[in-house]
């Protein structure tokens, strides 16, 4: 068993409030889940308005498989176009 993790963090550079933060991720957070099966959830950075950290996890039996569902969904964040991508950490074990 392969377990492979992701941690995003975003700068959301049009936000102005949480309300408007919680509508981007949510958004980004509907299309990762619809387009792969993966577990996605906001980890950290909850009370600023501009800055968020996602964490993704995804179980499978091949390494190849988990590192490349992983790199997909980082690609897929990152062409968002209402969050930048500051910092990405990967673990696979």
């Amino acid at each position: 068993m392969v377990i492979g993790t992701c941690t995003i963090s975003l700068h959301i550079p049009e936000s102005r409030s949480l309300k408007s933060k919680r509508w981007v991720l949510r958004r980004i957070k509907d299309r990762v889940r619809s387009k792969f099966n993966v577990s996605i959830a906001e980890v950290g950075d909850f009370d600023l308005w501009q800055r968020a950290t996602l964490a993704v996890a995804v179980v499978s039996t091949d390494r190849r498989f988990a590192d490349r569902v992983i790199s997909k969904v980082i690609d897929l964040v990152d062409s968002d176009g209402n969050a930048q991508v500051i910092e990405i950490q990967t673990d696979l074990r």
